[in-house]
């Protein structure tokens, strides 16, 4: 049998033909109409009025931190339960990031935690310059009492929607909430551009600013003036054509991705010990990546002896992120809690999710954790 990944590349749409415009065009390096119109028709998708299509999502991420007026020895909170680069791209920015803990109900951003943390630091008067808050695996935080806890304080809300492009919060599409949203379009995500991100905003300006600075900072000057410092952070036209031609069948895409989730649970939903990722009542998430989680007192395995069973099979799995404040290298910055995080990344496991899976693949999967119960429980 072939190997079964967790989640890579669907392809299938305009792809093909949206590349061979760019290249009968000759617009094959940074910038030119497939970036254009890939902006628009992103920022459309988003509810926003801007997009700066830009090399990944983690530039992104540092561009909105830098335009936010984030500075050396600022601090910004972050999720704690998330990939390394929103965090990595504090420490781009020269600040000092701060972990704050997920809610057991949503497994996002614990709205009451930054609540009563942002207060406390109100009160020592240690406000976080800005605060990124993680769509984690295509679900929505709860946007409508983060921006209240933040609107109070004066702590630019960045919503880092890498892995949520397609979800919703309130009806709204993700990458709409805070001042600045972030997807990325790495090989792995929903839709991709084999690598690439974008930042997405209804303030104008701060766009521009920050197209600027993705293009080395240059002046309007008929030679090469710069004033400041910038960065080579522009997505290829190449890219856009291949993010139009994936964007068009984003809908598709979130419906497979929701069609695998509501699979496994009809597989595995019997099983003790084993569970599934919350959906929050607020919001329809784009269930980017199935995500289980096993008590081995009930299921009999742990989630590793799973993932070991599975890979023995070729079959991909890959645990929950490891949280922030475990991670060796932010070893010395601060959390705000971390238990559930921690909880989650012990017994968390994510199953094979990707657009293209078929009914025997699903089954495939499915019968091995089966199996792994059966012989160990």
């Amino acid at each position: 049998m072939s190997r079964l990944y967790l989640s890579p590349p669907h392809m299938g749409g305009r792809e093909l033909e949206l590349l061979e415009e760019a290249f009968r065009s000759n617009w094959i390096a940074p910038l030119g109409p497939q970036v254009d119109a890939f902006e628009r028709e992103l920022a459309a998708r988003a509810g926003v009025a801007h997009a700066a299509a830009l090399s990944s999502g983690t530039a992104a991420l540092h561009l909105a931190l830098l335009v936010a007026g984030v500075e050396r020895g600022d601090e910004v909170w972050c999720s704690d339960l998330t990939f390394a680069a929103s965090a990595n791209a504090v420490v781009y920015a020269g600040a000092t990031p701060v972990f704050v803990d997920a809610d057991t109900p949503t497994w996002t951003l614990d709205p009451a935690r930054v609540a009563d943390g942002l207060a406390d630091a109100a009160r020592r008067g240690r406000r976080p310059k800005a605060l990124i808050a993680v769509d984690l695996y295509g679900q929505c935080c709860d946007y409508q009492a983060l921006e209240a806890a933040c609107g109070e304080h004066g702590v630019v809300l960045i919503e880092d929607a890498a892995e949520a492009l397609g979800a919703t919060y309130r009806g709204r599409p993700a990458g709409g909430f805070g001042r600045f949203g972030v997807f990325s379009f790495n090989g792995n995500k929903i839709i991709t551009t084999s690598g690439g991100g974008a930042l997405v905003s209804d303030d104008g300006e701060a766009v521009a600013r920050v197209r600027k600075l993705s293009t080395q900072a240059r002046e309007p000057a008929p030679h090469y003036e710069h004033v400041e410092i910038g960065y080579n952070y522009r997505l290829s036209n190449l890219l856009a054509a291949v993010g139009r031609g994936q964007l068009a069948v984003l809908d598709e895409r979130v419906a497979a991705r929701r069609r695998n989730f509501r699979r496994y649970r009809e597989l595995l939903g019997d099983l003790p010990g084993l569970g599934f990722m919350p959906e929050a009542a607020y919001g329809r998430g784009n269930r980017w990546l199935t995500v289980i989680t096993l008590d081995p007192s009930l299921f009999g395995a742990d989630r590793e002896a799973v993932r070991l069973a599975l890979e023995e099979e070729d079959v991909e799995a890959r645990p929950v992120w490891k949280p922030m404040h475990l991670q060796p290298v932010f070893a010395e910055c601060r959390c705000l809690g971390g238990e559930v995080s921690a909880a989650l990344f012990d017994r968390g496991l994510c199953l094979p999710s990707g657009s293209a899976m078929t009914d025997s693949d699903l089954e495939r999967v499915a019968g091995l954790v089966r199996r792994c119960a059966g012989e160990r429980g």
